[in-house]
């Protein structure tokens, strides 16, 4: 079977530190924070103090009208506004510059609509299973945002949900670059969208033992440090146009970087917890590696998971080194842009990926920030603290889930 280049070439976000690819990309090189205070929590007697929330989101700025406001569940909403962001970039228009049947769309979410879920049971508890909402399924299911907006864009082509916890919109973008590859899609829309922010959420991360219960914001979500105490929850989404590059070529669009490479294993061993040799995630950073040429001693940079959860940062520390040697892990760039967005569950594959794509595009690492104090069984270039400049080449993003799930995505500097 032939094998096609893939390139990025439309973008769109909605996240805790900015709504649209160049406000969320300047906070990133600045180091903002985008978590905060989340009151809520205190009011639902939750031990939690902060969160990645979405600011000034306006639906209707995306071409969403109210009425669909109502319709849809808020990860929806997220999804459709970055994916209305990618489409205008890109130029893509199904039946005018590409084939209906050759568009598809794949979007990975962790949970779905949580909130209509938990809104609906109340109305069921509370006045009986015959008031439910007629909209209680198709706003809740997770597969809506990629129906959704397929509809919206006339895209008739393959139409895939990944669901992967924290990896999920890292595989729907991986299993997308290899949709195009092999010749299946001319384009696909892709990325991952996510709107937990809700007490059934925090509650049951509270119970696990996953979040930080910090009450400073800038020093709540702390990857790679000896004080890391959990993740911090938050929301949006990222969705990416990936395209076959002779098509991208004819029509004249811009490329921002191209998608070379896609691994994903699993780790087979525990509901929550990583495999602690990082073996499973090891291999897939070196198979997305591998595919996309990759060379020792190449300038590399990594945007890890880096959660700041006490197992997930040793781990992955632990599975770079197994995937590169000790040498070219020392050598490569990397940072945890979690440390200034939070963890945004089903969305934070594609934010990631995004950034690392940008990374290439404008030879500048963005940083960790609150790494003040690193821990020694974490002992990379983490870049902590502030952006620097590096003109990279390949970049490979990572993503570890519950449930074991292993998925790394990697991009070369487009040429």
């Amino acid at each position: 079977m032939e094998e096609r280049r893939v390139v990025i070439t439309g973008t769109g976000v909605i996240s805790p530190v900015g709504n649209g690819t160049e406000a969320f990309w300047s906070a990133l090189k600045a180091g903002q924070c985008g978590i905060s205070a989340y009151p809520e929590a205190k009011e639902w007697n939750l031990p939690v103090s902060v969160a990645g929330a979405v600011c000034d989101f306006d639906p209707t700025a995306y071409g969403i009208t109210l009425k669909e406001t109502k319709r849809n569940d808020r990860f929806c909403l997220f999804a459709q506004a970055a994916a209305e962001q990618a489409m205008q970039e890109s130029g893509l228009v199904a039946g005018d510059n590409i084939a209906p049947e050759r568009l598809g769309i794949y979007v990975g979410t962790g949970i779905g609509g949580m909130t209509t879920f938990a809104e609906q049971t109340k109305v069921m508890l509370e006045e009986g299973a015959d008031r439910i909402s007629p909209l209680f399924i198709p706003k809740m299911i997770g597969n809506i945002a990629a129906g959704n907006i397929a509809i919206r864009y006339g895209a008739q082509g393959a139409n895939l949900t990944a669901v992967a916890a924290c990896a999920s919109s890292t595989q729907s973008v991986g299993e997308a670059f290899r949709a195009v590859k092999f010749g299946f899609a001319d384009a696909i829309l892709t990325g991952g969208t996510e709107a937990v922010l809700h007490p059934l959420a925090f509650g049951g991360f509270v119970s696990a033992h996953a979040l930080t219960l910090a009450e400073d914001p800038t020093r709540a979500s702390l990857p790679f440090s000896i004080d890391r105490a959990g993740f911090v929850m938050a929301e949006g989404a990222a969705m990416l146009v990936l395209e076959e590059y002779n098509h991208a070529v004819a029509r004249g669009a811009k490329i921002i970087a191209e998608v070379t490479g896609y691994g994903n294993y699993c780790d087979a061993h525990h509901a929550t917890a990583p495999r602690p040799d990082g073996l499973p995630a090891s291999w897939a950073i070196r198979d997305a590696l591998a595919q996309s040429g990759y060379h020792e001693g190449e300038d590399l940079y990594i945007n890890a998971n880096g959660t700041g959860t006490h197992l997930n940062d040793k781990t992955e520390t632990a599975a770079i080194k197994l995937a590169l040697g000790e040498t070219d892990a020392r050598r490569a760039s990397i940072s945890s842009t979690k440390s200034m967005t939070g963890h945004m569950i089903g969305a934070a594959g594609a934010v990631e990926i995004l950034a690392s794509a940008l990374a290439l595009r404008d030879g500048i690492i963005p940083p960790t920030i609150g790494l003040v104090n690193p821990d020694p069984e974490c002992d990379l270039d983490y870049t902590p603290l502030t952006a620097k400049e590096r003109p990279v080449r390949v970049a490979v993003s990572n993503s570890l889930g519950f449930g074991g799930h292993d998925a790394s995505v990697a991009l070369r500097k487009y040429e």
